[in-house]
């Protein structure tokens, strides 16, 4: 009988041997080697790939570390325990995503002042598309492995399907989370956008008050002859008289149109 390394095939054990190796199951001749890479949260988001290599009287589980096989216990229910560890854990790791994600949201709601929210959006953004397309294929993979083993006397049907709904329902979260996203950062815009249009509303209402008056300013200041009110000791009184007179027209002008618009 064939020592486990001779049976691997090269190019399969530097599949097993790449840590950024996406989720596959292939079948071969004597053994199947499954390769299911898993998001881990901890302090930050990694991406875990474990492999494994199934023969029809063992599995054995692949450390990258000393490049060599370790033999299991069992042939499909210690792999399911190890893969729903790390399922389980991430269920509940992503809690702590869509947590920070509501509290985002109230605070927006209730127009609290956000220190950092586009580092803080794309942070989540970033993360969670790389979670949602990570456990897309894992997935998928854990499909092809539940119909390929299905029919086996010894394989639990029942915990492989637990294991693929938690896969499937972590990555529905992601999904809602990312839609979430979309909402938040499109109603964060939509605010920001009424407060420059209310900013920029209020300056040219400025603008339209001052500038008859400037107009004013700009034509007595003029070094020329014949300007009206040069003459008498009253010249000053009275253009202090026109510019009030027009800064009231102004100011009357533009509460008319707020009233009719």
């Amino acid at each position: 009988m064939k020592n486990i390394h001779e049976l691997v095939d090269s190019l399969h054990l530097d599949d097993l041997q790449n840590e950024a190796h996406p989720s596959i199951f292939d079948e071969n001749e004597g053994y199947e080697m499954l390769i299911l890479r898993l998001p881990v949260i901890l302090d930050k988001l990694e991406i875990v790939s474990t492999g494994f290599i199934i023969t029809p009287h063992v599995s054995y589980l692949y450390n990258r570390d000393e490049k060599k096989f370790k033999p299991l216990q069992s042939r499909f229910e210690s792999p399911y325990k190890m893969l729903d560890g790390i399922v389980d854990e991430l269920l509940k790791s992503f809690e702590k995503y869509r947590d920070l994600i509501a509290d985002m949201e109230e605070a927006l709601y209730l127009n609290k002042k956000t220190q950092s929210f586009m580092n803080q959006w794309l942070k989540f953004k970033r993360n969670i598309i790389k979670i949602e397309r990570v456990l897309l294929h894992a997935s998928s993979t854990m499909e092809r492995v539940i119909a390929y083993y299905e029919n086996s006397d010894d394989f639990p049907l029942n915990h492989y399907i637990d294991l693929h709904e938690h896969i499937e329902r972590t990555r529905r979260s992601a999904t809602l989370q990312l839609s979430k996203l979309d909402y938040i950062f499109s109603f964060y815009n939509t605010r920001t956008n009424e407060r420059m249009n209310a900013l920029i509303y209020n300056l040219t209402i400025i603008s339209a008050i001052f500038l008859p008056l400037n107009l004013v300013v700009g034509f007595f200041g003029m070094n020329t002859s014949g300007l009206p009110f040069t003459q008498g000791a009253s010249g000053t009184t009275n253009v202090m008289i026109l510019t009030l007179c027009l800064f009231f027209v102004a100011v009357g002008v533009i509460g008319f149109i707020k009233r009719r618009f």
